[in-house]
This record gives C-alpha cells, structure tokens and sequence, in this order.
C-alpha cells in the first residue's frame, strides 16, 4: 500500500506520547448545526477536525440515519466548507447492531460494516466487539473480544491495501466501553478501570493482533485504548472527573509505546475537567449528546426570545417537539421511564438528549424552520438574548458577531466545545 500521508490522529497521539500535552477532540454528531459549529471551532484553535459516527448511526444497510458510510461522508462533506480537512472515524464498530443474532451472523454483518467504512475512506476506526451476542457468555472473555477484533482489524487492512495513496488506519481497541448517549439510569458512582484490567486488555489484543499476522507496523497504529476514568452521565445528572480516582490508571498509559486512552461519555464535564482528562492521558475526548442539547437549548430559548420580541408563529415549537416524540415514541420510550410528568421533562431536557433523533421529522423540522423565519436576521437586543441564552450571547459578543437567531444558535454550540478544543490545544 503507497502511503504518502499520514494520520493526523496518530500524528497527534505522538505528539502527546512525546511532550504528555495535546488532544484530540472527536465530534460525534451529525447534525449540520453541530457540524457547523464543529469545523469553525477547530479553524481557531488551528485543530483537527474529527468527526465520527457511530455503528447505530451508520452501517452498511443505513443504520437509523438511512445513511451508509458513503452516503454519510459525502452528505457530512456537502455541510463544511471547501478546503476543510477533516477526518472521520467509525464508533463502536462490531456486532452492536446485530447482538440479537448468533456470533457467526453478527460477526460476517460486521465485517461487511468494517468493509464499508474503511471503503468509504474512515481513517480513525474504533474496533469494539466488547458484547455479547446470542449464545455468548456475559460477560465476554478479553480473549474472545480480542480475536473478534482481529478478524476486524484484518479485513480493514486488506480493504485499506486496495485502497491507492490511502491514509494509514488508526485503530481504537477497549472493552470497558461506557454505554453510547449516557447512562439509562441514575448514577450512584462510577468505578474507572482498573489497571490490571487496562493492561491485560492490552497485552491479550496485542498477542491476539500477532497471532493473526497483524505485526508491529500495525499494532503500532492501535493508538488508544477505551477506558472508564470515572465520567458518566444520565438523565439528571453528571458523574465529574476525579483525578485522584484515576490515578493509577492514568500511570498505565506510560506502559504502552503508541496509545494513549480514549474517553467517552465526557459530556457535560467542566473545562478543568477536560485540562484533567488531557493531561492524565485521557487525551482523545469524545462529545456528542451535550452539543445537539445546546442546540436544543437555543431553539427553546429563540422561541421565549420570539414572544418577548412580539413575533408569532403558526407552530408552537417546544409543544410540536413534545407532540412528535409522543406520536413516536421507539427512540426515547425504553430509556425515560417515571410518570406523565417526568416523562414530559425528560423528552425535553434529559442529559441524554434523545430529542436529537426527532429534528430531522418532517412537522419538527417545519417548525423549526418557521421560528427561524419569524426571528430572521434581525438583530435581539443583548439583554432579550442574555435572559435567555447567556452564554450564546457572551459568544456572540466575544467574537464580534451580530446577535441574530442563527448567530446564537452557532455560538451556543461553541460555547459547550469550545472547553473540549481549548483542553487538547
């Protein structure tokens, strides 16, 4: 295989394992407003811009998306300007859409998943075949986690081979992978991983890798391990980062030459918790829920700032976004339990934000777009705007920009990545 690039994620991942300062900020959303956001924010800090989707998202056969690999590059592409340089990776790749079926069936479906994404030109690939299908054992043994990522690994380097002038893959390996989008229940403490546990995931995976002709050229490419460092969230709530929890394991990471740790579920932590994160080696931070929150959080303030400016609208949109979760309730009913009432709040203000599958319906986005034509382009005074959306406004402000509907949707965003991209600067 001619490669003539090189990973920008591994270049990063170097670049940590040598000075212990740097990150990587990994973008898990789809949403354009997000993606938007996303790809500004890394122009200032001069970052990366990593963008992933996950297994549920997008698989060969359109996930909940409808979109396959493919169709999920060129779409997210169509968003971002021109000359962005960005990267994708694939979250979560395994049997996790297919655990309902036999090994045999849900592994030949994740082959074909690794085939698409590393077709379509994926270069950050998470290989997480950490749950058990039917019939398995549960839990899963490390080393049959392992050899089941090694089959992955072995097709994605044989589909990259094919591939002329490709960019090397990087591989993410770990089975203690926090559940994707937040907790289901209340949290009463989260454990980080032990080391023992860090490390024997690590030597099973490599001899795992060796065993299956994966050498050193591409074991030096697996450049993190997912891990728990004590971050969660649920519905309410928000486990934050304890650095003196995570000690012994954040030392691990000195034991590995090329990998760092890589941690999900850091929704929601404060900026000196993601400085924390960085600096104990948890140096690839993975945000999704709370950012499309911010986009929810700015939609329902927009429209209180459209009542105190006077405007109507056709759709009452905060009502229209409760109507359509509950005219559909497959993808938040089996994670919001409680009565009518707690329900009804967690539909809109759950940590977990599963109001985020809703946008795209086609009443829920009408409404949107009918709020977003009543406000225009005409300019909220500072004080409505700060009543409502205060750390949008600030943005706004900080960064010079007319404080419009869509200029505090944007810097709203921002405000909840820009922590993630000043931590791994």
């Amino acid at each position: 295989m001619t490669q003539t690039k090189n990973n920008k994620t591994g270049e990063i991942v170097a670049a940590h394992k040598h000075s212990g300062h740097g990150g990587i900020v990994s973008v898990c959303s789809a949403h354009p407003a997000v993606v938007r956001a996303a790809a500004e924010l890394a122009r200032e800090y001069g970052a990366p811009l990593l963008l992933e989707s996950t297994s549920n998202q997008v698989d060969q056969f359109g996930g909940y998306t409808g979109l396959t690999p493919a169709e999920y590059i060129e779409q997210t592409r169509a968003m971002l300007p021109a000359d962005c340089d960005v990267t994708f990776g694939g979250d979560h790749l395994g049997p996790n859409r297919w655990q309902h079926l036999p090994a045999a069936e849900a592994m030949a479906n994740s082959e074909e998943l690794i085939r698409s994404y590393v077709a379509a030109g994926y270069e950050k690939i998470h290989l997480d075949c950490s749950m058990s299908c039917a019939g398995d054992p549960v839990p899963l043994p490390d080393a049959t986690v392992a050899e089941r990522a090694a089959r992955l690994c072995r097709i994605a380097e044989d589909t990259r081979a094919a591939m002329p002038d490709a960019v090397p893959l990087v591989y993410i390996i770990g089975t203690e992978v926090p559940v994707p989008g937040g907790a289901k229940e209340a949290l009463d403490g989260v454990t980080p991983t032990t080391p023992d546990a860090a490390r024997t995931t690590y030597r099973i995976h490599r001899e795992t890798f060796a065993a299956h002709g994966l050498g050193d050229d591409v074991w030096a490419r697996v450049v993190g391990l997912v891990v728990q460092p004590g971050v969660e969230f649920d519905h309410h709530g928000v486990e934050d980062y304890r650095p003196e929890r995570a000690q012994a394991l954040s030392d691990v990471a000195d034991e590995f030459p090329n990998a760092i740790f890589e941690a999900h579920s850091t929704d929601y932590q404060t900026p000196e918790a993601f400085k924390n994160l960085v600096r104990d080696h948890f140096a690839i931070l993975k945000v999704g829920p709370a950012l499309t929150f911010a986009y929810r959080e700015a939609l329902f303030g927009l429209c209180q700032i459209a009542i105190e400016l006077g405007l109507e609208t056709d759709t009452d949109l905060i009502g229209e976004a409760d109507a359509v979760m509950r005219e559909d309730p497959v993808d938040w009913q089996k994670y919001y339990h409680g009565d009518r009432r707690e329900q009804r709040l967690l539909r809109a203000y759950s940590l977990s934000d599963r109001i985020r599958y809703y946008w795209t319906k086609p009443r829920l986005a009408k409404a949107v777009q009918e709020l977003l034509d009543v406000l225009g382009s005409r300019e909220i005074p500072l004080g409505v705007a700060h009543q409502y959306l205060p750390l949008g406004a600030e943005a706004c402000r900080a960064r010079g920009e007319k404080i419009t509907a869509d200029s505090l949707i944007n810097n709203t965003i921002k405000a909840a990545l820009a922590p993630y991209y000043a931590a791994c600067a």
